[in-house]
Formats: structure tokens, C-alpha cells, sequence
């Protein structure tokens, strides 16, 4: 929505800009997800060093740093219309061996969702909540874990659903999230935004089987969120990529040669493909350890030159950084993923100030939740859930005809 225009609604009609708490705030990709109408109360994190780079682009104001469960709801000001808790995943995958949550990261969740509970007792419980964490949180101990916090989230007083958004449908990255959006039982939902049941595009099978393990209760107060589909993606890889990459150098020929040797034949097949393409090919790699043909564990080099790249991860527990293999011919040229590119792919603006140092950086946007995702999430169900919140307390004032939208719900979007 124009300036001008958002302007004459918050002021002429009396109308607030919808409001946020960030939780477990990275380097702030929630809140440039949500974009300039929404208004930040408070964002927190425990990282002394991504609380650095959210002061650097958002200002230190908004931001607490400490840990969630020191927390207490007096820290918390007003009331936000949206509570979202990318909370910490590394118990939820193989970095963290799977323990779940009752690990001591990803187990962060729960002091999270007692601020929540302590902030329902004072009248302030947000309207809506967002948690967003890896797929497998649907599988952790059996579906168990989903479970609990589908059980809390009803419990709590929410009618909740969840979506799988790949940032893939966005940006040139595979990077597919879960994220359960509840919404405060006793609004108004309009049934545009609730489908009958899952829907291929946004409820695969193991999140429709993660909700046949919900109790009674939890299936009770379940949505099946529904979304439109997502225009084309048209970004591709290469696009991300540095001309004059900082933070990074090429690799030698020997560090090259040593790259692909790790390839298999699979693999180097690819490359050999890659040279006769008749221009530059771009290709993102991993390393991976993988079984031989002998049952050995042995670590591997695995291209893919479909034009996007792998889920940016963050380099501890054994995740490899992602590197570059470039191809022109017979030239081939390898590098290490850069920050810039490696922000890129996450739908940061290259105006997003990064840290100076590499793992720091790299560590900052794989950690991070897609801009892009964020924005379309909000556009498509979060703001026509909080717009039809605020037009029917308008029309119960009497304050404008029944046709009007809030001012942040864009239908056109």
C-alpha cells in the first residue's frame, strides 16, 4: 500500500499498525519479511553477536538480549497482534542428533510459549502465534513433539493449522520450513482462508500424518490454512552470485581438483555435461558423507546445476558450508558461497548490513527464516486475518460501511 494512502487510513480512521514480538530474532529476516507496516514492541535474542547485526539494520531500541526464559511478560510492552518464534532447530535434525525438544535449543520453545501463557492471563495474549522451525519437528520422537505443541497451542486457547513453505517457490533455494500459525480462539476467521482438508501444495503427507497423531482436542481446534499459490518463481542461482565476491577467494587448482575428486561418478558426470553447455554453468555444492559400494563411510562432493541451490545451513554439527563450482568450458573454478550471495538467497536486500567476519555472516543467514516466505505468509493469511479482525470492530462502531478492508489488507497482493 502507498505511503500517502496507509497514512490516511492510521490517522483519518483511527487505525493502528499491526504490531509484533520477534522471538529468537536472528538478524531481524521476521521483521524485514513483514516489512515497514508492521510495528516491532520487542524482539529478542541470546546471540550477543546476531544481536549485533539486528542492532546494525533495525536499531538497538526494540531488542533484549537474553536468554527467552529469563524472560518475563513485564519485559514484554503492550499487546502485539502477532507473537512469532523462529525458535533454535538443532534438536530437531542431525546436528542435534534428533533429541527433540526436550533438547536444551530447541527445547527453548517451551519458556517462549510460558511468556505466552503469562501474557493470556493479563489479557494480552497476541492474537496471533507463529513458530516456525525444519520439517522435522513433524517427526521428532515418533510425531510426539508436534503433538505437544499442538496440545499447548490448544490448550492455550488457539485455533492453530500448519503449512510446509519452501523458500525454493521464492528464491533460488531449497529450504522448505514448517511453520503452525494459531490464531486466538473466538475471532472471526473468514472461510476464504480455511480449506476442507490438506492441500498438496502447502500440507504434504508426513504434515498430514503428523495431524493424524494430534489428540481429540488438538484436532478439535485444527485449520487447514489455505493459501494461493505462489507466482513462478524466475530467479535462479547464477543471478546470486558475486561478480567480485568479498569474504571469500577462489580456490586453487589443486583445492578444485581435490573437490571434484570427491564427487561421484553420478556427480562428475554432471560436470563433464556442464562443459558443453556453451556458457557459464554455475553449480552449488555440498559435502556430504555418504555410504560406498562397500558400506564404508566416505565423504562426498554432490553438485546440482538445476539453477538453485542447497538449504543454506549453518556451519556446526557437521554442516558443511556450501561452495560454488563454476564452469566455462574447460575451465573450472570452485570457491567457497560468499555472505553477500549467501544473504541473497535468503531475500535480504544487498543493503542488509552483514558482519565482517565470514562464519559469522554465513552463520546469520543460515539460521535465518526466507524474507520472501515471511511476506507472502503475512500477505496471504496473516494480514486478512488481522484486517478482518479490525473491519469487524470498525463496523461494530460504525465507523465505515461493511466493504472496508483494514488498510494493511491488499487484496491484490
Amino acid at each position: 500500500m502507498p505511503a500517502f494512502l496507509r497514512a490516511f487510513f492510521l490517522v483519518c480512521c483511527n487505525w493502528a499498525m499491526p504490531s509484533f514480538y520477534e522471538f529468537f530474532a536472528g538478524g531481524g529476516m521476521v521483521r524485514a519479511g513483514l516489512g515497514e507496516e508492521w510495528e516491532c514492541l520487542f524482539a529478542n535474542d541470546i546471540d550477543a553477536k546476531k544481536a549485533a547485526s539486528y542492532t546494525a539494520n533495525w536499531g538497538a531500541g526494540r531488542l533484549k538480549i537474553a536468554d527467552v526464559g529469563s524472560l518475563a511478560a513485564a519485559d514484554l510492552p503492550g499487546r502485539a497482534d502477532l507473537a512469532w518464534a523462529s525458535f533454535p532447530c538443532q534438536d530437531l535434525s542431525l546436528a542435534g542428533a534428533y533429541v527433540g525438544l526436550q533438547g536444551r535449543r530447541s527445547g527453548a520453545v517451551w519458556p517462549f510459549w510460558r511468556l505466552m501463557q503469562a501474557l493470556a492471563a493479563e489479557g494480552r495474549a497476541p492474537s496471533i502465534v507463529v513458530l516456525e522451525n525444519v520439517c522435522g519437528a513433524l517427526t521428532s520422537h515418533g510425531g510426539e513433539d508436534f503433538a505437544a505443541i499442538g496440545a499447548a497451542l490448544a490448550d492455550g486457547g488457539y485455533r492453530f493449522g500448519a503449512l510446509v513453505m519452501d523458500a525454493v517457490r521464492f528464491l533460488p533455494q531449497s529450504r522448505p520450513r514448517l511453520l503452525i500459525v494459531g490464531i486466538r480462539r473466538g475471532r472471526a476467521v473468514p472461510d476464504r482462508l480455511v480449506a476442507a482438508g490438506p492441500d498438496p501444495l502447502w500440507h504434504p503427507p508426513r504434515l498430514a500424518g503428523a495431524y493424524e497423531k494430534l489428540s481429540r482436542q488438538s484436532k478439535a481446534a485444527w485449520a487447514w490454512w489455505k493459501l494461493p499459490e505462489p507466482p513462478p518463481r524466475t530467479s535462479t542461482f547464477s543471478e546470486s552470485i558475486e561478480n567480485h565476491p568479498r569474504g571469500v577467494v577462489w580456490h586453487s587448482a589443486a583445492e578444485t581438483r581435490r573437490l571434484l575428486s570427491l564427487m561421484s561418478p553420478l556427480h562428475r558426470r554432471k560436470v563433464e555435461l556442464a562443459k558443453t553447455a556453451g556458457r557459464p554453468m554455475f553449480g552449488a555444492i555440498y559435502k556430504r558423507t555418504r555410504r560406498d559400494e562397500s558400506g564404508k563411510s566416505v565423504q562426498r562432493a554432490e553438485i546440482r546445476f538445476d539453477g538453485v541451490s542447497g538449504c543454506l545451513r549453518t556451519p556446526v554439527g557437521g554442516s558443511s558450508r556450501q561452495s560454488i563450482l563454476v564452469v566455462e568450458g574447460s575451465a573450472v573454478r570452485s570457491r567457497l558461497l560468499s555472505p553477500r550471495e549467501a544473504a541473497r538467497l535468503m531475500g535480504l536486500p544487498d543493503s542488509y548490513r552483514l558482519p565482517e567476519n565470514y562464519n559469522e555472516a554465513y552463520h546469520l543467514a543460515g539460521d535465518g527464516v526466507a524474507v520472501p516466505v515471511v511476506r507472502f505468509l503475512a500477505a496471504r493469511l496473516l494480514e486478512p486475518l488481522l484486517g478482518y479482525f479490525c473491519t469487524s470492530a470498525s463496523i461494530a462502531s460504525n465507523s465505515l460501511p461493511a466493504s472496508a478492508q483494514c488498510p494493511w489488507e491488499d487484496s491484490s497482493r
